[in-house]
C-alpha cells in the first residue's frame, strides 16, 4: 500500500470510531497536516450528522469551512468527545512529536480539551525511541536566542525554523540530536524554560488510541486493544 493509502485507512478508522455517538450537537476537535485533511475530507460526506467542528489551526478551519462543517472557537464549546489529529513520530505508549507543521500550541489545546484523543497515523511514523523527528518549540520571539542557549544546555542542537510565523504570532525552534528517554519529564523541563509556549511533546498527555496505518491493515494501540 501507498502512504497515501494508509493514510486514508487511519482516516476512516478514525471515522468509523466517531460515527455511532455522532449527535447533531457533536463538536469535533480536528488537528492539522495530511493525515489529518484526509480525515476532514472523509467527514465533509457526513457534515449533516454533527454540529461543526474546533480547528487547531487557520489552515484546517479553512478546509473544514470549504467542506461545509461550521468552525467554532473552543472557548464557544463546552465540551469535545473525541480529537483527531496526526503525529510527526509516536512510539508504542502513544507518546507523540508534533508540530512540524507549527500548529502544535493549539493542537495541544484542543488535545487538552477533548474526552478522547485519536491520532491517526501511517507506520513510517513508528519509532522506538523519539527523537529522530527534531522536536518542535514554539517561543515567543524575544525570548528566541535565549531559550535556544537553554536547549544546548539539554544537549539538543535548535535551528530557528526560518520563515515561519505560528497562527499565535509566535516563532518554531526545531531541537536536532535530542535523547529522549523520559519523554513526561522532557516535555516538563522544556516549557519550564522562560520564553517557551510549549513543546511538540505529547506525553504528558499522550493519544488515547492509535490508528496505525500498516501494509496489513489499520493496527489499534490503546483503548480499541
Amino acid at each position: 500500500m501507498s502512504q497515501d493509502d494508509l493514510k486514508q485507512a487511519v482516516a476512516q478508522a478514525a471515522l468509523d470510531t466517531i460515527r455511532p455517538n455522532m449527535d447533531s450537537d457533536m463538536v469535533i476537535g480536528i488537528g492539522t497536516g495530511s493525515t489529518a485533511n484526509r480525515f476532514i475530507d472523509l467527514l465533509g460526506d457526513l457534515r449533516t450528522q454533527f454540529d461543526g467542528a474546533v480547528a487547531s489551526s487557520e489552515a484546517s478551519a479553512q478546509r473544514l469551512r470549504e467542506r461545509g462543517i461550521p468552525v467554532y472557537d473552543l472557548n464557544s464549546v463546552s465540551e469535545l468527545r473525541f480529537y483527531v489529529d496526526g503525529a510527526d513520530e509516536f512510539n508504542e505508549q502513544r507518546e507523540l512529536i508534533k508540530g512540524g507543521g507549527g500548529a502544535l500550541t493549539r493542537e495541544k489545546i484542543v488535545a487538552a480539551v477533548a474526552d478522547q484523543f485519536l491520532c491517526i497515523a501511517d507506520q513510517s511514523k513508528r519509532v522506538s525511541l523519539l527523537g529522530a523527528f527534531p522536536l518542535p518549540i514554539e517561543v515567543i520571539p524575544m525570548a528566541r536566542s535565549y531559550v535556544a542557549r537553554e536547549i544546548v544546555k539539554l544537549e539538543g542542537n535548535p535551528v530557528y525554523r526560518q520563515g515561519v510565523t505560528t497562527d499565535n504570532g509566535n516563532i518554531i525552534l526545531d531541537v536536532h540530536n535530542l535523547t529522549i528517554n523520559n519523554p513526561i519529564e522532557l516535555e516538563r523541563q522544556i516549557n519550564q524554560i522562560t520564553g517557551v509556549v510549549t513543546n511538540g511533546l505529547f506525553a504528558q498527555r499522550p493519544a488515547d488510541t492509535m490508528f496505525v496505518g500498516t501494509d496489513q491493515g489499520v493496527e489499534t494501540l490503546g483503548h480499541g486493544t
